[in-house]
């Protein structure tokens, strides 16, 4: 029975949640620029509610990116802080695949998601994924790009096709080939650490966990720039 802490911060939401075995524990809050008071309350919270401590976690999966370049870096900090301190394995985990496999739970059958994030700056964070029998699976890379550049996907007629995620509200200036393939759009969602642990938990199972120096964030815009200390 594995035990796997998710985290995520990585959109206006802040959530924590707890895979044990086949039960799942999650607190789930909307709430910009409180994720650093919230995440730590959240992770003791369904510790506490499952009756475990930290010393029980298997390993610490995190919502690595791409997204909000703070809360991105705020849960890179807490799980590797956690995960260094009681010398546990870090899962990173795709937000854009967490906000996918988020909407593939609701839905039933063969699915393509094409998930966007906003990114800012008039771009969108994007990627698409194949869901069918319950895997998830990536079909095209994870990009930043303008909304009229996304990149033209082979359409899977036996899959019905769906948009995920805040980068949908540019849908207007997406190619013809979006909306004409579409079937239903979701995006008034953000990434949640219930999706985060599960695809952490498989990901943890298949030897994909890392030590906590090695867990980075992943933004994708080449262009972020750090301001120098002066006399740097």
């Amino acid at each position: 029975m594995s035990v796997i802490l998710a985290v995520d911060t990585s959109s206006a939401a802040c959530s924590a949640a707890l895979k044990v075995g086949d039960k799942l524990f999650e607190r789930f809050e909307l709430t910009p620029k409180a994720h650093t008071r919230l995440v730590l309350p959240m992770i003791e919270s369904v510790l506490e509610e499952a009756g475990l401590s930290l010393s029980d976690v298997e390993a610490i999966a995190f919502g690595r990116g791409p997204g909000s370049f703070t809360g991105v870096r705020i849960a890179t900090s807490i799980v590797q802080g956690l995960a260094y301190g009681a010398d546990l394995p870090v899962v990173p985990v795709s937000t854009l695949a967490a906000l996918a496999l988020q909407v593939a739970r609701q839905e039933v059958g063969s699915l393509e998601l094409l998930c966007a994030i906003d990114a800012r700056m008039n771009e969108v964070y994007w990627a698409a994924f194949q869901y069918d029998e319950g895997e998830l699976s990536i079909i095209s890379e994870e990009r930043v790009t303008k909304p009229d550049r996304l990149p033209e996907l082979a359409n899977n007629r036996s899959a019905r096709r769906l948009g995920v995620g805040s980068g949908w509200q540019y849908s207007d200036e997406f190619p013809a080939w979006v909306g004409a393939t579409t079937a239903k759009v979701y995006a008034d969602i953000e990434p949640r650490a219930a999706e985060i642990a599960l695809l952490g938990a498989s990901a943890f199972e298949g030897g994909h966990g890392v030590s906590a120096q090695v867990a980075l964030p992943v933004y994708l815009r080449d262009e972020v720039t750090w301001k120098k200390l002066p006399g740097r």
